[in-house]
């Protein structure tokens, strides 16, 4: 194992979403659109929620590299891999648009059901149907905006014969589960390469 190229970390939804929001953690321009479903996102949230592996990021840092945005990385962490993944946590609970291969922004919201029991979706992705149901909360990133905290929504619904439980699961899952991040200690060019042969 001495020519490995890479470390691996374990960071939570949680810390990788505050890289995003920090900039700590950017794309680069060689990544394609976001081509995710909205199902696959509503899929993803179900998995981390549920404790299940999701896959691994790919992260390495560089100065001077192009990214998504048109401005140049300053040192920052240069997401190889896993844009799909992370753009989809940044619009379910961030809130944020997404910018799809016809280049045209557009939300992406998911509902969620506290009163849910084990055998049914817990997450569905938003409709009208959900807006107007006592039974959803239409959008899962109130749990994570910083103007409501979680614990008043929590103190909302516990108690309402919905799962105490499923509520401060709810409230606690970004903060235990995550991905693995491989941190690339390749030069930067190697692993676009390595990308552009795999993608």
């Amino acid at each position: 194992m001495g020519n490995q190229k890479y470390e691996i970390e374990k960071h939570s939804v949680d810390t990788i979403l505050s890289w995003i929001k920090t900039k700590e953690v950017v794309i680069p321009e060689i990544q394609r659109p976001f081509v995710w479903k909205a199902v696959q996102v509503r899929n993803l949230i179900d998995s981390l929620y549920n404790g299940y592996p999701v896959g691994y990021l790919i992260v390495s840092r560089s100065h001077d590299l192009k990214l998504k945005d048109g401005t140049i990385s300053k040192g920052q962490r240069i997401l190889i891999d896993g844009q799909q993944r992370v753009t989809a946590l940044t619009a379910a609970i961030l809130g944020r648009t997404v910018l799809n291969k016809e280049y045209q922004e557009r939300p992406i919201r998911i509902a969620y059901n506290p009163f849910a029991k084990e055998e049914e979706n817990a997450f569905e992705v938003q409709d009208q149907s959900h807006l107007k149901s006592k039974r959803w909360i239409d959008d899962i990133s109130i749990f994570f905006d910083d103007k409501f905290p979680a614990p008043k929504i929590a103190a909302i619904y516990v108690g309402k014969k919905c799962s105490d439980e499923n509520i401060h699961r709810i409230v606690n899952w970004s903060k235990e589960y995550g991905f693995d991040i491989y941190r690339q200690k390749d030069n930067i060019e190697n692993l676009a390469l390595e990308f552009e042969k795999l993608n």
